[in-house]
């Protein structure tokens, strides 16, 4: 039946055509894989890859990949802003103030790049797609893009200069190998390139418009992350125009997802999924939506980062399963270092999560909220005002770390058919009691456990004994109780 209905939604998509309009645009439904994949992997890497710097600035993120934009700001007459200042005083000690930005392309060499061992981690990793940066907003293309080098007017692609080799295409190649989907990031503006400067019609039409095209056409993609849409309306950038090429005529019309960033007056309101980054992110299923942060404070790699800045490998867990406890995917970003390998702490902690996916994965994948999406300490959910409490954490960490304190969520839902799953953020001990939703299980299972479990359903609980584990299953960042109704 599933077959079916996979076959008579692709038979829809093929004959429907989509006018350059939002009311038309926005009729088509994001495939169905992307509300059923939950995790992917972002991949910030370029030539901001070789200063790898921003300044490390408590309660403020600092993107590495901005370094070009923030030592230009920083370097004003009365500029004060931490970051930009912080960052071009940076530049002067390691590079010298007359050292041009454009000279990182030579030295971002990628010599010990393997794509095939990129793949591995990723698959290994449970990730389900990959959403490489194609070029950010630097405009440094990852593959042979001829209008890079030629608005640039200067060699500005992977293949002419720097690695000297098709990053983006060998990436594509490998990740495929490994049976998850590939991506990419493309950013709509560049920060200095001249034609944006001095002509932004004529840079949309003459270098935008056909550098997506071939990247598209070339790559295939599964997914597109645009960015760097808000200097102009969509109307401006003539993304519906794009959008309708894509849709209609593309050879990924079919499969392809995209976000909602390609104009000012888009996001969270025309185009694909809604987007968010380093926030607590959405809930519900009306429409699919996407939260992408780093590890750390950063999307490209921050050398300036400690280990202590990084999220463990089971807060990174917990971020996962409360977004899809509420409906929404984790795209969790990596940032490579200039030389093409991945940092090994960002390899470990997506093994630490690849781990427990091979476990308790079913609880993830193709799931949908339930209809409670949490279960709280007694008393506790009238306490705590969910959304500053986010703001102000970044994350779900402080609501479930004894050592802050009884843990205040217990258990978070996910749901798929008619199994519930209950996904315990602390082991509770001998016995654990569900008092959510007035379940009747007719069986209960620990993924992972082979033991039995025994449960009680009364006055709208359900009262579980849980096993003994053994050590390896004891030491999982969360545990997940199987209702099968």
């Amino acid at each position: 039946m599933r077959a079916l209905i996979l076959f008579a939604a692709a038979t829809l998509l093929q004959a429907q055509h989509y006018d350059a309009t939002w009311e038309s645009l926005d009729r088509r439904a994001t495939p169905g894989w992307f509300t059923d994949a939950k995790f992917g992997i972002f991949i910030h890497w370029g030539t901001y890859s070789v200063p790898a710097y921003a300044p490390v600035i408590p309660g403020k993120l600092a993107y590495a990949e901005w370094y070009w934009n923030a030592m230009t700001n920083g370097r004003k007459p009365g500029a004060k802003d931490p970051v930009q200042t912080g960052t071009w005083a940076y530049h002067q000690l390691r590079f010298g103030a007359d050292f041009p930005y454009e000279n990182f392309a030579a030295q971002f060499r990628a010599e010990l790049f393997d794509p095939d061992q990129w793949a591995d981690i990723f698959q290994r990793s449970g990730a389900k797609y990959v959403v490489l940066t194609s070029k950010h907003h630097e405009g440094f293309a990852l593959w042979p893009s001829k209008e890079a080098s030629a608005t640039w007017g200067r060699p500005w692609n992977a293949v002419e200069t720097g690695p000297k080799r098709d990053l983006l295409g060998d990436l594509t190649a490998a990740v495929r190998r490994h049976n998850v989907r590939m991506g990419f990031y493309y950013s709509l503006y560049e920060w200095y390139n001249p034609l944006w400067l001095t002509d932004k019609p004529r840079y949309i039409r003459d270098h935008m418009f056909p550098q997506f095209k071939d990247a598209v056409t070339r790559y295939q993609p599964s997914i597109i992350f645009s960015d760097g849409e808000w200097d102009l309306t969509s109307a401006e950038w003539h993304t519906p125009e794009l959008l309708a090429w894509l849709f209609n005529d593309s050879p990924v019309k079919n499969e392809v997802v995209i976000d909602d960033r390609w104009g000012k007056d888009t996001r969270h309101k025309h185009g694909g999924y809604w987007t968010t980054e380093y926030t607590a992110g959405m809930s519900g299923m009306d429409h699919p939506w996407e939260e992408s942060r780093g590890m750390g404070f950063s999307y490209g790699y921050n050398r300036a980062e400690r280990v202590e800045h990084y999220h463990t490998g089971r807060q990174l867990v917990a971020i996962l399963v409360d977004l899809v406890s509420r409906g929404g995917n984790l795209l969790l970003d990596i940032g490579p270092a200039a030389d093409g390998t991945i940092p090994v702490i960002m390899e470990e902690r997506l093994l630490q999560m690849g781990s427990w996916l091979e476990v308790n994965g079913e609880a993830i994948y193709g799931t949908r909220p339930w209809k409670s999406t949490r279960q709280w300490s007694a008393g506790e959910a009238a306490k705590v005002d969910y959304n500053k409490e986010f703001e102000s954490a970044y994350d779900v960490a402080t609501l479930i770390d004894p050592a802050v304190g009884k843990a205040r969520i217990e258990a978070f839902f996910t749901a798929k058919g008619k199994d519930v799953y209950a996904i315990l953020p602390r082991w509770p001990g001998r016995q654990f009691r569900i008092k959510e939703g007035a379940l009747q299980p007719k069986a209960v299972a620990l993924l992972g456990c082979t033991a039995p479990v025994h449960w009680k359903a009364t006055g709208g609980a359900v009262t579980i004994d849980l096993p003994d584990l053994p050590q390896d299953l004891l030491a999982q960042p969360m545990w997940v109780l199987k209702l099968s109704q």
